[in-house]
């Protein structure tokens, strides 16, 4: 509090720093660098958190590979429900509630087979139809009351695109984002 020239009180600047630097720490994207950047460390691939927003996958997080071939996707970028990784995801694992709502939407979402299958799997993968020459695998990331908000993915170019070698690490990254929204430690 600081005191006015007519006498009165009001709120200082430090309340609003405050407030700023618990937004940043609050901002899921920035907290889930640091585990994308140790993603593609491990697969020398490009890794993206993607949410739902308006009905479709879109990127809110992303680390780039140092790799000289790799899919150009930016923060901000949508991907479609039904042929993407994230979108299989997404839509594999979200609420009925949500579900029927992408269901009764403009977007056309993966078969009920496929969906199943992402379930079984604990992960998707793209149909390689939606973005030729590149292929993804993504794997939900839960939050505090065990609800998929978002997805975590690498997008490999076809030609290096080994699910042996990156299922487990996916899975691992997303196991972690999803103990950082949790409140737990890493």
């Amino acid at each position: 509090m600081e005191q006015d020239t007519a006498g009165g009180y009001r709120l200082s600047m430090l309340p609003a720093r405050l407030a700023s630097a618990a937004m940043d720490q609050a901002d899921f994207g920035l907290r889930a660098e640091p585990v994308l950047a140790e993603l593609v460390w491990q697969v020398k691939e490009t890794a993206s958190l993607s949410v739902l927003d308006r009905g479709l996958p879109c990127i809110v997080a992303r680390v780039e590979s140092d790799s000289l071939l790799r899919a150009d996707q930016k923060i901000g970028t949508t991907m479609a429900l039904d042929g993407s990784a994230s979108g299989r995801v997404l839509a594999a694992f979200t609420d009925e509630h949500t579900l029927q709502r992408l269901r009764d939407g403009a977007h056309p979402l993966a078969t009920d087979e496929i969906l199943q299958e992402t379930r079984a799997n604990g992960y998707a993968l793209s149909s390689g139809y939606t973005h030729k020459g590149v292929r993804a695998v993504a794997a939900p990331v839960y939050d505090l009351h065990g609800r998929c908000v978002a997805t975590l993915s690498i997008v490999v170019p076809e030609s290096r695109f080994e699910l042996e070698r990156f299922r487990q690490p996916v899975l691992d990254s997303a196991a972690k984002l999803t103990r950082i929204l949790q409140g737990n430690t890493p």
